[in-house]
């Protein structure tokens, strides 16, 4: 594969030039294919939002003439699932219901109760109340 002649640009190279432009434009002229083919160039290395952010150009401009170039960095695949492991806790777990009604207040404060047995009093709870 043969090698660009011309090195690559760098980010603070390519500013430099569009805030010269912006300083000598005439009116609202549309920026230059050749600063809009540095601004590509750019964002093939430094990332679309990185250099619409840096050089003041519109994401959705750059990306599509990105796309027109056919140099659209490809983001890498989501990861489907991620399984987080809880370190084990040295501590007992803790648990307090609280519950108020016309009849009065019920306080229950459970210490080392999983999370099974906080169902199963719920849903008996629950039945005696239904």
């Amino acid at each position: 594969m043969a090698r660009s002649k011309t090195p690559i640009m760098s980010i603070e190279e390519a500013k430099a030039r569009f805030e010269e432009w912006r300083q000598h434009r005439k009116g609202k002229a549309p920026i230059p294919s050749e600063l809009w083919s540095a601004a590509v160039e750019v964002a093939r290395k430094e990332g679309v939002s990185r250099t619409a952010t840096e050089l003041h150009l519109a994401w959705n401009e750059l990306k599509q003439r990105m796309a027109a170039t056919g140099t659209v960095p490809r983001q890498p695949a989501r990861t489907a699932f991620v399984e987080l492991v809880a370190p084990p806790t040295l501590s007992r777990p803790e648990c307090t219901i609280e519950l108020e009604g016309r009849r009065g207040k019920l306080r229950i404060q459970l210490t080392s109760t999983s999370a099974s047995d906080l169902a199963s009093l719920t849903r008996a709870l629950w039945e005696k109340v239904s």
